[in-house]
């Protein structure tokens, strides 16, 4: 006997397929929005109950960000989840990350550090450890490249210049911007990060590329090390 709690079993005010259609998606709540994923329940609970129980894994506060920080096997341990699902709930949050930066990118100005931030926003403020991103630019400060050149903590002991410059050097770049993220949300900048940061720019300076920023990522906030004053440079 089937136990799975179907779509059409729940009264039809609750199934999030006919609100979205009669009211839109953007009146579907988190549970709703993940539950016309799921599809189906599982021993009674209707999918919005098992959609209920992800937003909750792991102490989670029932929002869809908490999607990002769990792995497959860790969404497989829901009853009603199994390796499909899992994988499809995966792939929905790269999605709405992949479209985040996609939306970012029509409006992107290197030469602002706020539309800088916004592209990198959403794929960096879910890393649970550092990464340092090293963007190429032209004599136009156009984008050639984007590459993450170091995980772990960032400060001047680990970084090496000579490994960011060789890659700047092979891609043509005469510009270069690094951004990194602080796991814990607060972006506001280290010892470490100021030490690193003038270290690069004067190595930089050597070899004839500028260090126009390092932009240090938060939970939705950001800070320039331009902006703060720590870089200046000439306007573009």
């Amino acid at each position: 006997m089937n136990n799975n709690l179907l779509m059409r079993d729940l009264p039809e005010k609750l199934r999030p397929y006919e609100k979205c259609l009669r009211y839109g998606a953007d009146s579907l709540s988190n549970e709703e929005l993940l539950a016309t994923i799921i599809k189906t329940g599982t021993n009674g609970e209707s999918s919005i109950e098992v959609a209920r129980r992800i937003l909750k894994l792991n102490n989670g506060d029932g929002s869809l960000i908490s999607i990002m920080h769990l792995s497959i096997e860790e969404l497989m341990t829901v009853k009603g989840i199994g390796k499909v699902k899992a994988i499809q709930l995966k792939c929905v949050a790269e999605l709405s990350k992949r479209i985040a930066r996609s939306n970012a990118k029509e409006q992107l100005n290197f030469s602002k550090p706020s539309t800088i931030a916004e592209y990198y926003m959403e794929e960096m403020r879910h890393l649970e450890v550092e990464h340092l991103y090293v963007v190429f630019l032209d004599t136009k400060c156009r984008k050639l490249a984007d590459k993450v050149m170091f995980m772990g903590t960032v400060n001047s002991s680990v970084i090496s210049p000579r490994e960011i410059l060789i890659e700047a050097l092979r891609v043509n770049a005469v510009n270069i911007i690094m951004l990194h993220n602080h796991p814990s949300g607060d972006p506001t900048p280290s010892k470490g990060d100021i030490a690193s940061t003038k270290r690069i720019a004067e190595a930089c300076k050597i070899v004839g590329v500028r260090l126009i920023d390092h932009i240090i990522i938060g939970d939705r906030t950001y800070v320039s090390l331009n902006e703060n004053g720590t870089i200046r440079r000439e306007h573009f």
